[in-house]
């Protein structure tokens, strides 16, 4: 739910701010996109190379599960930033951000455990190599 939360927040604030600089973003937004999907992809693809499978991870509550759920939606603040310049419903975007967002973590909270040991890093590089495709798209379709 945490997840979700943020996940809806994010991209309003960003929104926010892309609002006042519209004029400004929309020469540049092709960029954004690419360098901010291409540098997640790179981070998935990074991350998916090292690390002890064996280590589980140490669960999350309170403080800490707010803060990662902040944590991990900053490339959201950053995708709302482009927001005006595609004219999509701020509202209604958000609220659909959100509420896919708790329902997927919710349902990847319930079977990540039985599949992280067969397809936990295989995941991981087929994300990021999805986010970089999709950054390249966005800036080639410009």
């Amino acid at each position: 739910m945490a997840f979700g939360v943020a996940q809806g927040i994010m991209p309003f604030l960003g929104w926010a701010l892309g609002i006042a600089f519209v004029s400004h973003i929309s020469t540049y937004d092709h960029w954004i996109a690419l360098i901010l999907l291409s540098g997640l992809g790179l981070k998935m693809l990074w991350e998916a190379r090292g690390g002890n499978e064996n280590i589980p991870e140490p669960s999350l509550s309170g403080w800490a599960l707010g803060t990662a759920a902040i944590a991990t939606s900053i490339d959201t603040f950053a995708a709302g930033i482009t927001l005006p310049a595609l004219g999509l419903p701020v509202l209604l975007t958000c609220i659909a951000i959100g509420t896919i967002t708790a329902l997927l973590s919710s349902l990847g909270v319930m079977i990540g455990g039985m599949a992280s040991s067969r397809i936990g890093k295989y995941a991981e590089v087929a994300g990021g190599i999805i986010l970089i495709a999709l950054g390249i798209k966005i800036f080639v379709e410009y």
